[in-house]
């Protein structure tokens, strides 16, 4: 969190030497399949458990974030080539990560699913049912994090390891994937006859004259696209077959006048694709190397194969289970870690009210966690939030004043 506020600060060149000097990259890469495969293994197990209902589940959202914290520091430090260089090895396992996530995005699109997190939706008699479906939304969000840390991979193909781009290019087709998020855009969707685009946290509904406007996130796309497709040695090391070829064509549609007014790179591509269409490019040269694999992903499922149900159970004893006075402790310990000034300096909009979801103004006077729009709002959700705020409420003063 202090990591992702200090870049927010513009003082990524300090974090940046110190992730670099103590080799922290892997360490972080770890961390993010560590809890991706917990997502994946653990957490299922956790809501069909019919016996456990916790008194708390933000030890459970914390482990959820944790995914999110890691990704987002990532996203902002990886525009630096140092970073990229650092992660050594584990960059395989990143590039995986990031492949897992844009099938996710992909398959959503397809499927025409846009989430969309709303204060009703969240009126759950079930406290894990209510969690599910914030890991719902944060997973959208995280898949769009890695779509931009992959594109600042491919910035640097000129340095990556020969195995990474092998691993991009013909293990993962990467280029086809990107083209599926061309073509879908799952970040925007059509709702009540009116286009909405996801930016900055938020679906928000895009007037007519901005419809033809590129995002942020259309740009990562085009811009990896042209990292991987323009490069020579991309170039040399892609099997542009059949299948591969009638795909990347279909990026042609696309590139409008415009577009290439918005992103002027793009003429190169709209070249590199005219001729490609009246062209057969010779097959890659096969080289006789020895790939590198990944390796996290894979260590960690053949060690715990198996053993996931009873991974849910020890961690509803001994973790999510916690007394009232474990409770109050790590009460402390997250208001110290969480403080409101930080989460508010990230937070890139007002507050909105905790019950029907508009700008908010007031914030619960006992534990300042919760907003509302008017008191009635207040009163209504009184019952629900009541013991998290007697929870918050009896914090130290001097942990609040820290605040």
């Amino acid at each position: 969190m202090h990591g992702i506020l200090s870049a927010s600060a513009g003082q990524e060149q300090l974090l940046t030497e110190l992730l670099v000097t103590y080799a922290k990259i892997p360490v972080l890469i770890g961390e993010l399949i560590s809890v991706e495969i917990w997502k994946h293994k653990v957490f299922p197990v956790l809501c069909r458990l019919e016996d456990f209902k916790p008194r708390s589940t933000f030890p459970i959202y914390v482990v959820l974030h944790h995914e999110a914290s890691i990704i987002n520091l990532l996203e902002t430090v990886f525009f630096y080539k140092e970073i990229c260089e650092s992660a050594e090895d584990s960059i395989l396992d990143l590039i995986d990560y990031c492949h897992r996530k844009l099938t996710l995005l992909a398959a959503r699109s397809t499927k025409g699913q846009a989430v969309e997190l709303r204060a009703q939706d969240l009126a759950s008699p079930s406290s894990m049912q209510e969690l599910q479906k914030q890991a719902e939304a944060m997973e959208f969000e995280i898949s769009l994090k890695a779509l931009s840390v992959l594109r600042f991979i491919t910035d640097q193909v000129e340095s990556l390891p020969l195995s990474a781009l092998t691993r991009m290019l013909n293990t993962h087709n990467l280029p086809c994937l990107l083209v599926e998020l061309v073509e879908h855009c799952p970040w925007s969707c059509w709702e009540a006859g009116k286009l909405k685009k996801f930016e900055n946290g938020t679906w928000h509904v895009v007037p007519p004259e901005d419809q033809v406007k590129m995002t942020k996130l259309d740009g990562q796309v085009w811009l990896a696209l042209l990292n991987l497709l323009l490069s020579p040695e991309c170039q040399r090391k892609y099997h542009f077959d059949g299948f591969n070829k009638s795909q990347l064509l279909k990026l042609r549609v696309f590139l409008t006048d415009v577009l290439i007014d918005q992103l002027p790179n793009l003429m190169e591509m709209q070249r590199f694709l005219s001729h490609l269409a009246v062209t057969e490019p010779a097959p890659p040269k096969k080289d006789l190397v020895l790939e590198q694999i990944p390796v996290i992903w894979d260590h960690i499922l053949k060690k715990n194969s198996g053993k996931w149900e009873a991974i849910a159970k020890h961690q509803v004893k001994h973790a999510f289970s916690p007394t009232e006075e474990e409770l109050k402790l790590q009460a402390r310990r997250w208001a110290q870690t969480y403080s409101l000034d930080m989460m508010e300096a990230l937070a890139p909009d007002k507050p909105r009210c905790r019950v029907c979801g508009v700008e908010a103004a007031k914030r619960c006077s006992r534990c300042r966690n919760e907003w509302y729009c008017t008191r009635a709002c207040q009163v209504q959700h009184w019952q629900k939030h009541k013991p998290a705020c007697n929870l918050m409420a009896e914090v130290p003063r001097s942990v609040v004043d820290d605040l």
